[in-house]
């Protein structure tokens, strides 16, 4: 049987392999149930060139007392920090790299804020 892990891990590999072809940075997305991470990785895969994640500090505290980072608030705040960074890192285009989560909740909520700050995907 396979575990709802690697069914999530079977889909993101099928996605990867799309975005490779299309040559272009991808904005990838990492959710556990306590935080949610984003991060820009270079066209060939080599290197990160922004991420970004309710981990940091300054999110944390933004996030207040409760520092929750497991809900669609926090994902916003991320998304809105991924595109600042990644603009900053000079990159505008990204392919949009689920890591086969559902594109829904708080991926849905992070890839809209990185749209409305200006990343196009």
């Amino acid at each position: 049987m396979i575990t709802k892990k690697e069914q999530r891990l079977r889909r993101s590999r099928q996605t990867r392999l799309r975005i490779a072809q299309q040559r272009v940075a991808r904005l990838t997305v990492f959710r556990s149930n306590l935080h949610i991470y984003a991060s820009i990785v270079s066209d060939d895969g080599s290197q990160i060139l922004a991420s970004a994640s309710t981990a940091e500090k300054e999110v944390r505290d933004q996030l207040g007392a409760a520092g929750k980072g497991g809900n669609a608030a926090a994902a916003t705040i991320i998304g809105k920090r991924i595109a600042e960074k990644a603009k900053a890192a000079g990159v505008e285009k990204v392919a949009f790299d689920r890591s086969g989560f559902a594109y829904h909740g708080r991926v849905k909520a992070l890839a809209e804020a990185a749209r409305e700050a200006g990343l196009q995907f």
